[in-house]
């Protein structure tokens, strides 16, 4: 079920709201954002986070409106600063999961159940294993074992408190011996390495700190969504983003009680759907937020021809030999006996209550392969072909020895039931921690590839797969190039996808600076080795120029994601001190930053076409177009937090600011002003003559043209567009962005004089 074209965005702008960017700086942006044509601002989550929270994820409190944001009434005023300004509103909502906040009294369904165990009413909220732990939530909080930290746990009246944690305790309990109140609770104080193996509530991924919500529950799913849907029914909110829907036990049920509850909402969810994956057909939604097209747009403008010797440069920086399906298994199976060992483990013990499954001692042996080969996010029970597909291409990748195993184990997991539902939901957390969190981390032949989503092995995408997908898009999906969660922005990705069509002029430069780093390797004798370095090569080219503190930031959550020398929960100091100090002496070394930035200068031109063509691209291909923040203009941010400060609107234009913000006005004004164009035809429009490679064109509504230039280094190397032709669709046109008319067989070095992207509408 998809909304109506009535109530369809045209474009939206994303914010990341947090307290140093509340509802009132967004209201004092709006004339500005309401200028570049969006017609709907989308927001971050608005309800009540943990106190501080930059993201907003982390809700506490589904009743309220963030007090942090500046509260409804905050909101409110928002929103009619943007009706004022002709804008509607996109909320983001978070159903899969809540804080574990501390203290654990800010949230009030938790705390309850915590009190109250399993006989709470808000103990139906969260997905809690209460047959473990002898029937108390297992809390991994404490900085050793409880022996080892008694003198830090503190009785104050009916409130057990550690540091900034507290816990509410039985009544009656607090005057017994601290051994004795311990036991008397129905949770268990733990030290914090227990959470990986040991915990019985379901997580996001592997985030102790946020609990999952049953939203399979008719009652928690009114009381979690009643004040997003009385905004809904009130008109102040017209569209939802729903983050992770594949962490929800049934998505499809979900989502059809939902738009049951917002009938006339524009709802999008965080979808991640592999290369030839489609959203599943009965999911009562209008597409996905898009990274499915942004896959699509970034290889569109990147050189297949650049693949092997990027292979090849990658192998000889660090050394590995296997290709990037093998270390995706091994990132996978990592993953399941280390991070999601407790999801596993919960996952074992739901298929060992079901009848044997092909002798018993091969149940274990069968179920870690089938779920590290599965190549989708999840499998849905009764998920029709796509599933069905999906789940073969998986058992194809498991050992033969225990395949009639699996083949059994396949079956029940495509069936209803708690086992179905529990291998889709670890399958989801597997990829997202597995491939995008570690494998993506530890291949990056072209780093810009490495997206949610992305298959970094696959590189370029040729003109004709490109239309094909685009006359397979909704109109009512949504496209973007940059998100929250984006690992690097749009015009980073842009700059680096570059280097495919340079690639000896790029490991020229990888050599040369490596030649400068030998001299200083005594200095730093435990890191960073060349694997890591030649991430940060990429890093640094990519998003030049940038601080030393941002560069160390990136690097070192990169190397922990990365989980080879050093990880998030055993950091190896040594290592991350050297690879700190020699982050700094690189961009502390004039000579050597002199050579990156010359660099840089000479990837800039085409870079910059890439940056202008994949925008235009995304803002006029099928969907509804997102821009976040500042992506109107340059944006070379990193992965998160660096891609999610506040946005300086004000700030002074460069030559790429200026052209993005011309492309990018230029477009949302005209969809805003012509919607029917943008949700009618894509008729792709081919170019003739030698060079007709280089460009990207196609009609929308048979009123509007888009044309693009590929592969801008390859073409400025053969000496242009030579006598390449775009043969145009009767009548005059006007290009939007210039005022140069055309009409008939236009030659490509007229359209694409003045900028490397052109927007034709009738004239």
């Amino acid at each position: 079920m998809t909304s109506s074209p009535a109530h369809l965005p045209t474009g939206t702008y994303r914010l990341q709201l947090q307290p140093a960017f509340g509802f009132a700086d967004a209201a004092a942006a709006v004339p500005y954002i309401a200028s570049l044509g969006v017609s709907h601002l989308h927001l971050s989550p608005v309800l009540q986070a943990v106190p501080g929270s930059t993201h907003g994820y982390d809700v506490v409190d589904h009743s309220r409106v963030s007090a942090d944001l500046g509260g409804e009434d905050g909101l409110r005023a928002l929103a009619g600063s943007a009706a004022a300004h002709g804008l509607g509103i996109v909320l983001d909502i978070v159903p899969n999961h809540m804080a574990v906040p501390a203290p654990e009294s800010l949230n009030r369904p938790l705390w309850q159940t915590l009190r109250e165990g399993p006989d709470s009413p808000y103990a139906r909220w969260f997905d809690i294993d209460w047959s473990r732990h002898d029937g108390r939530v297992l809390l991994p909080v404490l900085g050793g074992p409880v022996e080892e930290v008694a003198d830090e746990l503190i009785v104050d009246g009916d409130v057990l408190r550690y540091h900034e944690h507290e816990f509410p305790l039985r009544a009656g309990t607090d005057k017994l011996a601290l051994d004795e109140l311990l036991a008397a609770q129905h949770f268990e104080l733990a030290h914090w390495r227990r959470a990986d193996s040991e915990l019985n509530y379901r997580r996001f991924f592997t985030i102790t700190g946020l609990i999952a919500l049953r939203q399979e529950d008719e009652e928690v799913f009114a009381a979690t969504h009643a004040t997003i849907l009385r905004l809904v029914d009130e008109g102040l909110v017209q569209g939802l983003r729903i983050d992770h829907p594949d962490g929800l036990a049934d998505p499809r049920a979900y989502l059809a009680r939902l738009r049951a509850a917002a009938p006339n909402a524009w709802i999008v969810v965080e979808k991640i759907l592999a290369a030839d994956e489609r959203l599943p057909a009965d999911w009562a939604c209008d597409g996905t937020t898009g990274y499915d097209a942004l896959r699509r747009v970034d290889n569109l403008f990147v050189d297949a021809e650049g693949a092997e010797p990027l292979r090849a440069l990658h192998r000889e920086q660090t050394g590995v030999r296997e290709g990037f399906d093998y270390l995706v298994q091994e990132a996978k199976a990592e993953v399941l006996a280390g991070g999601l060992a407790t999801e596993f483990a919960r996952l074992r013990r739901t298929l060992d209550r079901l009848e044997p499954v092909a002798g018993a001692g091969d149940i274990g042996r069968a179920l870690p392969p089938l779920l590290a080969a599965f190549p989708t996010y999840r499998p849905y029970p009764g998920g029709g072909p796509g599933s069905i597909a999906a789940m073969a291409q998986a058992l194809t990748g498991v050992p033969g020895q225990v395949s009639e195993a699996a083949r059994e184990i396949a079956e029940l997991a495509l069936a209803d039931g708690e086992f179905g539902t529990r291998f889709g939901q670890v399958a989801a957390a597997l990829a997202a921690k597995g491939v995008e969190d570690r494998a993506f981390y530890r291949w990056y032949s072209l780093s810009s590839l490495n997206e949610v989503g992305g298959a970094p092995d696959s590189i370029g995408l040729d003109i004709a797969g490109f239309h094909d997908a685009c006359a397979r898009m909704s109109p009512t999906t949504m496209t973007t190039l940059s998100t929250h969660d984006t690992k690097r922005s749009e015009d980073v990705r842009a700059r680096l996808a570059v280097l495919a069509e340079v690639p000896e002029d790029w490991a020229e430069r990888v050599h040369t600076w490596n030649d400068w780093s030998r001299p200083h390797r005594s200095e730093f004798r435990f890191g960073p080795d060349g694997y890591d370095t030649y991430l940060l090569w990429q890093t640094l080219v990519g998003a030049w120029p940038l601080s030393a503190d941002r560069a160390v930031d990136y690097l070192r959550k990169a190397m922990r994601e990365a989980a080879r020398a050093t990880t998030w929960t055993d950091p190896n100091p040594d290592y991350e001190a050297a690879s700190e100090a020699f982050v700094r002496a690189v961009l502390a070394d004039e000579e050597l930053t002199a050579d990156i930035a010359q660099f840089v200068t000479d990837l800039d031109r085409p870079a910059r076409a890439v940056s202008l063509g994949a925008k235009l691209v995304q803002l006029t291909m099928p969907g509804v177009p997102d821009v976040y923040q500042g992506g109107e203009l340059a944006l070379y941010t990193l992965v998160d937090p660096d891609n999610r400060a506040p946005v300086d609107f004000g700030r002074e234009h460069g030559p790429l600011d200026a052209l993005k913000f011309r492309v990018t006005g230029a477009a949302l004004r005209l969809r805003r002003e012509h919607p029917d164009w943008f949700t009618g035809s894509y008729t792709p429009l081919l170019a003739r003559g030698k060079e007709a490679q280089h460009a990207i064109a196609f009609v929308r509504g048979d009123e509007a043209i888009t044309v693009a230039t590929l592969l801008p280094a390859g073409l400025a190397a053969k000496g242009g567009w030579g006598g390449a032709l775009l043969p145009l669709p009767p009548g005059r046109w006007i290009d939007a962005l210039t005022g140069n008319p055309y009409s008939g067989q236009a030659r490509l070095r007229h359209i694409l004089e003045d900028l490397p992207v052109a927007l034709l509408t009738r004239g």
